[in-house]
């Protein structure tokens, strides 16, 4: 271990010990006992590290290493060092103990160092004086421990003690022989010393030999010749090698006297020693010790030992290295003895030595059957009194207590008992458990203590007391170790102890009865503690803890204790400065209490409304439940405080809005609009709710909008059950939502979201830079962003800042996200009301048997034209809301949910029977919003054509959005078609493409569309493909579709009369529907009688009862007998309307064949009464029987057309049939239905409308078709303020390539006046560079502004040149000149400004992390916390002045103080590194400003003047 451990050279090792490959390569001389097994050596080094490392222990080199680590790595000593240094017993300590030791001594001189290497006996010591004179000299001459100046070093001086004054001349002879065979055989073991000498003769050691255990008389020695028991002296003693010896021999004999171990005996001299039996526990066999008798010579027991044999030590070194380590041992128990010496071994393995000292004469052999000398002396009591004093001296306390106790001294013994019960304990630790560890001091503490109890005063008495509390500290125990103190007068250590016992009232009551017996540093330490103990549990000290109020103000500000300072002020009636100080740490319910209560300030209730209002929208901010809320006692307390404000401390906002709107609560509460709402909140008054929505955005357009959306946030959390809502509860609740889902929207669209105070506050986002903002712990983002595993802040419970554009970010998608799932909710809510779609079975017969039949039950004499425009409207208003989702969520899937919506839309705009109301009957005024909502519907049909991928429900959507985007949408209706998937051939299902090849949508676009020649006979075509096949089709689209080919027959049919048009008499639907009235298209009689008798098919079809395999009606409603009547009856009104407008004979004919076929169904009881009406009437009673079964019918349907000119007028049918009279055929629309056309001319009219559209979406490009018209999509990049010119460049290239681009298409659709319904949209060259054109263009703006975004709006660049803005300013205003300071002002300046910020905000930070620690810790960090606390807030007082020093406007940079600027960097690299935590990322920009402030830039070298010496005269 010496050599290992404990060596110069491991001073130099990582782990403090040298390494296999290095302590083998030792040469010889180092540690020559184990120079042959020094791997054997390590191996066994390594499972002792492994051992002591399981078990957590440490030896006394590790102790010594990490001591020297600490003390040269620079850590200073504490306390004073010495001048001189004397160090007994040398050999004992390892080498790199005498580095330690020479630390502590500043004197190089001072140091002696005494021992006997022959002594080496201690386990691992492998000493030598040689070594420790070599390891001194270069401690010395070793200037990198810098502990020594410049100096003369000398040699470390050695001299021997050669005079043995404690043994004669006979002992110091046999031992002297010990130490010539060790320097023999083992030369480098022991330092080479001269032999040492006494100063008088005496008698010979006597050696005990011969004696077998059978035949050895222990009794002549150690009993009296009569038998009687003996015992030794004081000064006699006998030794042992170990502890199993000493027990053995206790056993047999008895308690005859002292008996020490060898290694116990060190230091320790005796008159008379008995070594007993050391080669017989020797763990070194007899051959091994046969090994001294080589070089010896003579004659003993009558062998010539020159002639014994003796085994060769060369051959093998290694197998003799325990006898050395032997006979050292034997060394040391020979040198204890004064005056006689006895080796009493019964062992053969004693012969050798015996031996060797016998053949020089230097030993007494004693066999048996001579002479045996008596051992034992008898001594008196103050003799063993005063051996015993010396061995407690020694510390050799259990023979102490055997000398006390022959001495009859009691008291000692327990003094002594004490002392070896400490030595005990202090054996324990590292090696028993904790706990026994704990209980053996603890016992010694008691022993001590009862010592200190019997003691008299003086002393030791006091002496005892504080062992008893050191035992009492080292048991675990500190209360009774302070109690230990106090009455050993140690009354510093007692109160220590007393407060590392967290008994704070006890070392208070020290520190006052007792100030001048401790220390002012204790004092001042303790109180510190005591108070900040008392104040951080907000306990009442039993004795004063100041002195004086201003003294308790200035301990309150040094540690920051903020709260305990508030309440300081309270106490004193300071309330305005108390409030503010909560202000300041955020305790906003604290501030407004202390606000209240100050009346002397008129500041003092304006201030507490203000905070009152903030931290309620804090408290209860956007996403907060309700039940939370209400469960506050918070905001409980928040709106009991908002009684006792007066209608002065309100703003003018909510004070002059307080006066219309107050409602008896409490006198003052209800004069708040705001605090309204939040009482409305916490009790979950929704109507309150909706009414102060309301309220906020009519009366408070700009900042209400933000209190709105809070209330309706509330309002709309829980969603009421609206399946059984009628229509104008089902209106007034899709209007609130709508303004709800538009106001969300507006907030996820708004450019700037976190510029905004009201969004900020709505959200309770806090600024806390230019660019950096933080979520509230708890708020909806922040729960939100917690959860998000895409997010910066996944699973970040705490709040964290982030740059303007990840706030955005995270604002604009976690909202949207709300929004989607809001308007989900609702949908599914509203997919589930009745009031939708009505029953047609209801309505038409009074009843209905289906069970939970999912309509509206409403009665014929119900149906008028607002009940008509109310079911539209809550379909415009649904799309609207479910728009502002789409439109808030580019990437959600909406085709299906689009296609449903527009399928409701088309069946709410055509019902399935004429008496629900038709197109005509559409007025917009009756439909709230209807203009933007229209628009809407106008981008859905044209998106869900883009994106049609259904083959299975092919036919029936294509009719429905074919017929919605040509009555809505004319104008684009054919570019949109032609750009639908509907037309690419690998889409076109089979079976709608006739056996000719030709496709069924082309026919159905040129019907609808009308402008063709053909378009009738497209019509007639793919309605009879449609009833032959037959395909699944809705029956009422079906319905609807053959009333537009009928009317366009009639219209087409009367066009070639004169005057035309004249006399037909239609539905106004059926006109209304007509898209061209003055050019006759082609009626193909064949076509239509093949038609009608297709329909003559249909009609049986229909009673088959198999109708349901070919058809079906919306909201799964099956078709019931009743139904088929209904839908038949609707067909033979179309043909009766036919054949009466159609003056021909085949027509006619076929019409009343038709007609007649029906009779016998019509003769069958289930019929209804129009159907049995249709069926017997004959071809004059067309017309009579229909309008005889409209006169219960509200909403007036057929209109007569009577020509202007015709004269004289014709009487007018009926009184149900109004007579519409024209002068020109194009006039005819607007006298059918005014109110359609109007609608249908202002969706032409290229107005601004509101139609969300994805202003900032969270992803940088999204597709989308939501734009209102064309003339709103072109783009408009110049609106952002302070472009660059490269972003200038690029909007402009964009406008004018995308203005380019609609001029092209606009020519390209003028030039087709009748294209091809149904093409591939080819784009052309112009088209393709135009788009190329554009996308270039758009792609380098979005680089430049990325690239923007990275280096200025982001992250630290983006708060540096916020500061050097402000620099520049000052540069401009004060008209500075370039030069050192201008330089360095503008370039250096920022970095340092930005540097000392981030470092302040670090210790905020850090201060925040230590703020409520002194309240939760235990009270043993209360020193340390103190400690932070007090550090930290002077570091922030200094770092705040500072910063103010150098800030942009500061006074030095007025004055261009060069000496200033270099001093604030040295300043702030200092305030930097006094940061508790590290901050590595402030270095790179620390050294930026360092070195452009403090580095000078070296002179240029000055150019040699120009030789002209030589230059003659010009």
């Amino acid at each position: 271990m010496g050599i290992i451990k404990g060596s110069e050279k491991s001073l130099s090792c990582p782990g403090g010990f040298l390494d296999e490959n290095t302590y083998c390569s030792l040469p010889p001389r180092s540690n020559p006992t184990f120079a042959n097994n020094r791997p054997t050596v390590y191996a066994i080094f390594e499972a002792y590290r492994k051992l002591k490392r399981e078990r957590r222990h440490h030896d006394v080199a590790d102790r010594t290493h990490a001591v020297l680590k600490t003390l040269l790595a620079g850590t200073p000593l504490k306390g004073q060092r010495i001048d001189y240094l004397y160090v007994d017993e040398a050999q004992d300590n390892l080498l790199i103990d005498a580095l330690l030791l020479r630390l502590i001594c500043r004197n190089p001189e001072g140091l002696f160092w005494a021992g006997d290497t022959a002594q080496t006996i201690s386990a691992g010591s492998s000493f030598r004086f040689d070594d420790l004179k070599a390891f001194l000299y270069r401690i010395e001459q070793d200037q990198s421990t810098n502990l020594i100046g410049e100096r003369t070093i000398a040699d470390p001086t050695a001299f021997q003690l050669a005079v043995n004054y404690r043994s004669h001349g006979g002992i110091v002879n046999c031992a002297h022989s010990v130490i010539e065979r060790i320097t023999r055989f083992w030369p480098d073991a022991i330092d080479g010393l001269q032999p040492e000498h006494g100063i008088v003769d005496g008698l010979k050691p006597v050696f005990f030999h011969g004696w077998d255990r059978d035949t050895v008389r222990y009794e002549q020695f150690l009993f009296g010749a009569s038998g009687s028991h003996i015992e030794f002296g004081a000064q006699q003693c006998i030794l042992v090698r170990d502890e199993v010896a000493r027990a053995k021999l206790r056993e047999q004999v008895g308690d005859i006297g002292l008996i020490m171990t060898l290694y116990e005996s060190k230091g320790l001299e005796f008159n008379d020693v008995l070594l007993y039996n050391f080669f017989e526990d020797s763990a070194v066999d007899l051959s091994r010790w046969r090994v001294l008798l080589n070089y010896t010579e003579g004659e003993v027991d009558g062998h010539d030992l020159s002639t014994v044999h003796a085994p060769s030590f060369e051959r093998d070194e290694g197998r003799f290295a325990g006898v050395c380590s032997e006979l050292k041992l034997l060394y040391v128990g020979i040198t204890r003895a004064r005056k006689n010496m006895w080796i009493v071994d019964k062992s053969e393995k004693g012969e050798p030595m015996r031996m060797v000292w016998s053949s020089r004469k230097q030993v007494q052999n004693c066999t048996p059957g001579t002479d045996v000398p008596h051992l034992a002396v008898s001594s008196t009591p103050a003799e063993w009194e005063a051996s015993g004093r010396s061995l407690f001296t020694h510390k050799r306390y259990p023979q102490a207590i055997h000398c006390f106790a022959r001495a009859s001294l009691p008291r000692m013994v327990a003094i002594a008992h004490a002392f070896q019960l400490r030595e005990d304990a202090r054996a324990k630790i590292g090696i028993a458990s904790q706990k026994d560890q704990e209980q053996a001091f603890l016992t010694a503490a008691d022993a001590f203590s009862k010592s200190g109890d019997d003691a008299p005063a003086g002393t030791d008495k006091l002496h005892y007391y504080r062992n008893a509390a050191d035992c009492y500290i080292r048991a675990g125990d500190d209360r009774k170790g302070a109690v230990a103190y106090v009455a050993a007068q140690e009354y510093d250590l007692a109160a220590r102890r007393y407060r590392k016992a967290g008994l704070f009232d006890n070392t208070l009551q020290i520190l006052h009865k007792h100030p001048r017996k401790i220390s002012p540093e204790s004092t001042d330490e303790l109180y510190n503690v005591c108070r900040l103990f008392y104040i951080s549990k907000s306990s009442k000290p039993p004795l004063p803890l100041f002195p004086s109020f201003e003294e308790e103000l200035e301990f309150l500000e040094e540690y920051d204790l903020d709260f305990a300072h508030a309440l300081l002020l309270e106490s004193h009636g300071r309330y305005l400065e108390a409030a503010e100080l909560h202000m300041a740490e955020n305790r906003h319910l604290e501030a407004i209490r202390d606000f209240v209560k100050d009346k002397t300030s008129s500041d003092a209730m304006k201030r507490a409304a203000h905070t009152l209002l903030e931290y309620l929208w804090r408290r209860c901010s956007f996403g907060i439940t309700a039940e939370d809320i209400a469960g506050d006692r918070d905001v409980d307390e928040l709106l009991g405080l908002a009684g006792e404000l007066t209608l002065e401390s309100l703003d003018p906002l909510v004070r002059d809005e307080a006066c219309l709107y107050c409602y008896v609560l409490t006198q003052v509460l209800t004069k708040c609009l705001q605090i309204r709402m939040f009482i409305a909140i916490a009790q979950v008054d929704m109507p309150s709710l909706e009414a102060l929505a309301r309220t906020f955005v009519e009366k408070h357009e700009r900042k209400g909008k933000g209190c709105a959306l809070l209330a309706l946030d509330h309002v709309f959390s829980r969603l009421p059950s609206l399946k059984s809502a009628n229509l104008q509860e089902m209106s007034a609740f899709l209007t609130e939502f709508h303004h709800y889902t538009r106001l969300l929207y507006q907030v996820i669209s708004h450019p700037d979201p976190v510029d905004s105070d009201t969004i900020r506050q709505l959200f309770c986002i806090s600024e806390t830079s230019s660019n950096e903002y933080e979520m509230e712990p708890g708020s909806f983002l922040h729960s939100r962003a917690v959860r998000d595993r895409d997010g910066p802040m996944y699973l970040q419970q705490a709040a964290v800042a982030l740059s303007r554009e990840d706030m955005n970010y995270a604002l604009r998608k976690y909202l949207a996200e709300h929004l989607r799932e809001r308007v989900s909710e609702e949908n599914r809510v509203c997919c589930s009301a009745v009031v939708f779609s009505q029953c047609l079975t209801f309505t038409m017969f009074g009843y209905c048997n289906r069970g939970g039949c999912p309509q509206d039950h409403i009665t014929l004499s119900a149906l008028d034209v607002k009940q008509y425009n109310g079911r539209i409207g809550i379909h415009l208003q649904q799309m609207c809301i479910l728009q502002n989702m789409y439109s808030a969520n580019p990437r959600m899937g909406r085709q299906k949910s689009v296609l449903e919506w527009l399928s409701h839309l088309y069946e709410a705009l055509n019902p399935q029977f004429y008496v629900q109301g038709t197109t005509a009957d559409l007025d917009l005024s009756l439909i709230p919003g209807a203009r933007d909502s229209i628009r809407v519907m106008k981008n859905w049909v044209r998106d869900a054509l883009y994106h049609f991928n259904d083959r299975t429900g092919f036919l029936t959507p294509v009719l429905k959005l074919t017929s919605l985007v040509f009555a809505f949408d004319g104008s684009n209706a054919l570019k949109c078609i032609n750009q639908a998937p509907l037309h690419v051939p690998r889409f076109r299902p089979g079976i709608f493409i006739y056996p000719n090849g030709r496709y069924i949508v082309e026919d159905i676009v040129n019907f609808f569309r009308g402008a063709a020649q053909t378009s009738i006979s497209s019509g007639i075509l793919f309605l009879r493909h449609i009833i032959r096949t037959p395909l699944f089709v809705n029956l009422s689209t079906l319905c609807d579709c053959l009333e537009e080919v009928f009317g366009k027959i009639a219209v087409s049919w009367h066009l070639s009369h004169v005057p035309p048009l004249h006399g037909v008499v239609l539905p106004r639907s059926w006109l209304s529907s007509n898209k061209d009235f003055t050019n006759r298209k082609d009626i193909r009689i064949v076509l239509v009688d093949e038609l009608l008798g297709d329909l003559k098919g249909l009609l049986g079809f229909l009673h088959s009862g198999s109708a349901n395999d070919s058809f079906f009606l919306s909201h799964n409603a099956r078709l019931t007998p009743m139904l088929c009547n209904l839908f038949t009856s609707r067909i033979r009104r179309m043909l009766c309307l036919l054949a009466y407008n159609v003056s021909n004979f085949r027509v006619q004919v076929k019409v009343a064949e038709i007609i007649f076929s029906l009779r016998p169904e019509a003769a069958m009881q289930k019929a209804s009464p129009p159907f049995k009406k249709h069926a017997y009437a004959q071809a004059r009673d067309y017309l009579r029987v229909i309008l005889t079964y409209g006169e219960k019918v509200v909403i007036e349907d057929l209109v007569q057309l009577v020509h202007k000119k015709k004269n004289p007028r014709p009487p007018q049918i009926s009184p149900r049939v109004k007579q519409i009279v024209f002068e020109k055929a194009e006039d005819i629309p607007g006298l059918l239905a005014p109110q359609l056309v109007a609608a249908r001319s202002e969706l032409r009219v290229d107005a601004p409308a509101f139609v969300p559209q994805v202003a900032h979406p969270p992803q940088a490009v999204e597709e989308s078709h939501e734009d209102a018209d064309d003339a709103a999509a072109e783009p408009d990049l110049l609106q952002e303020h302070e472009n660059t010119e490269e972003e200038v460049a690029a909007a402009r290239t964009i406008q004018a390539a995308y203005r380019k681009y609609r001029k092209h298409r606009d020519q390209a659709d003028e030039a087709h006046e009748e294209p091809d319904l149904i093409r591939e949209q080819e784009s052309t060259e112009e088209e393709v560079a135009a788009a190329r054109t554009i996308q270039v263009a758009y792609r380098k703006y979005r680089k430049h502004q990325d690239h923007l975004a990275r280096t200025i709006r982001i992250g630290a660049k983006a708060e540096r040149n916020t500061i050097f803005i402000a620099c520049w300013k000052n540069v401009v205003v004060s008209k500075w000149q370039r030069g050192w300071y201008y330089l360095r002002y503008l370039w250096a300046l920022p970095h340092l400004v930005w540097c000392l910020d981030k470092a302040i905000t670090a210790a905020h930070e850090h201060k925040a992390k230590t703020k409520g620690l002194l309240s939760k810790e235990s009270h043993a960090r209360l020193e340390e916390l103190g400690r932070q606390r007090s550090e930290i807030n002077a570091l922030l007082k200094e770092g705040h002045k500072l910063r103010k020093d150098i800030e942009p406007n500061a006074p030095m940079h007025q004055q261009r103080n060069k000496a200033e600027l270099k001093k604030a960097v040295l300043d702030v690299k200092g305030f930097i590194h006094r940061l508790p935590t590290a901050a590595p990322e402030l270095d790179v920009e620390l050294n930026i400003a360092y070195h452009r402030i403090m580095v000078e830039k070296e002179d240029s070298k000055e150019r040699p003047a120009l030789n002209t010496e030589d230059l003659g005269p010009c």
